[in-house]
């Protein structure tokens, strides 16, 4: 792994750059070597449909009681309610990103067009093709999404300017693809486009702009300054430069379908998340000694205020690596 050497407390110029390929793969291998029994994990969480559904009507009944509350009352209930909710829907549309609700791709696809309705804006579809990109091309340079742009590293470089980035994070996330990589939409792009502006304009009609505002309103508030958005750092920013991928031990997994455990997650991605601590019990000696978080709060804290750390704390690699199959 190489580089740019900087001085103490001066945040970094370059990306970490290394010249081996993605951990996950290999580890995967070795683990599966010594504990074989771990394949009976793979296969979808028999839950994850009861779960989405309740997320999904109770926030979506909650947007229609806040029709006529005023605006303050509408952003505390969204940034101490309602971003829980639709935080947890994005993480679900992740989980079904990897067809871990049901064994046949295209009704996960579905599904996932239903968690999305209260997010307000189609995602879901779009997600699910950069999100495997991820996976299989883990840091490699001008495919991986995940990574920061160059133009946001130039921008963010002191306390001020990454507190503006983590304001307003979810915004470079979502739209940084589409500047960087972006792909022609497709049918089920379009689907997913027609439903959510049907839900959105149904919102409109029968409860009013303030109901449709709370469903905004806690999707990007709950991806900013957030608890729940420190997973955003805390999955693959570098804080040790050995380390690429880094996992979160702590209570808000029950509500991000243990997004945290994110190694593991990277190591077995067919693994649901209800089952990933498993994954960590049957094979410790490969966990254990990875450091790891206990508070995404802290995360963002540590993110702000370390002056070597910024969008250039993140591993890359050359787009020749080999890839990663899920």
């Amino acid at each position: 792994m190489g580089k740019e050497e900087d001085e103490e407390g001066v945040m970094a110029t370059d990306f970490y750059w290394s010249y081996t390929d993605e951990p996950h793969a290999s580890r995967r291998r070795q683990i599966l070597s010594q504990h074989p029994q771990i394949k009976e994990l793979y296969g979808p969480d028999s839950f994850a449909l009861l779960k989405i559904v309740v997320v999904v009507v109770l926030q979506l009944w909650t947007a229609t009681l806040l029709r006529d509350a005023s605006w303050l009352k509408i952003l505390v209930i969204a940034y101490f309610f309602g971003s829980f909710l639709n935080h947890n829907l994005f993480l679900a549309i992740h989980e079904l990103s990897h067809n871990l609700a049901f064994c046949t791709p295209v009704y996960n696809r579905w599904l996932g067009i239903f968690a999305n309705l209260p997010i307000g804006v189609p995602m879901s579809v779009t997600f699910q093709k950069y999100h495997l990109e991820h996976h299989r091309f883990q840091g490699v340079d001008g495919i991986d999404m995940d990574i920061p742009s160059s133009a946001e590293a130039l921008l963010v470089k002191n306390p001020i300017s990454k507190s503006i980035w983590v304001l307003l994070q979810l915004f470079f996330y979502a739209l940084r693809p589409l500047f960087l990589k972006p792909k022609p939409p497709g049918y089920w792009e379009f689907i997913n486009f027609t439903v959510q502006l049907s839900l959105d304009a149904i919102v409109v009609y029968f409860w009013g702009w303030k109901s449709f505002g709370y469903l905004i309103l806690s999707t990007f508030v709950g991806g900013g300054m957030h608890p729940m958005a420190g997973h955003f750092i805390s999955e693959h920013y570098v804080f040790n430069p050995e380390q690429e991928t880094y996992s979160y031990y702590g209570p808000l997994n029950y509500l991000t379908w243990h997004v945290g455990y994110h190694n593991e997650h990277h190591d077995f991605p067919r693994i649901p998340g209800n089952k990933l601590h498993k994954l960590s019990e049957l094979a410790p000696e490969y966990y254990k000694g990875l450091d790891s978080y206990k508070s995404w709060s802290q995360v963002i804290y540590m993110y702000i205020m370390d002056k070597t750390v910024g969008p250039y704390s993140r591993m890359k690699r050359q787009a020749s690596a080999p890839k990663k199959s899920e």
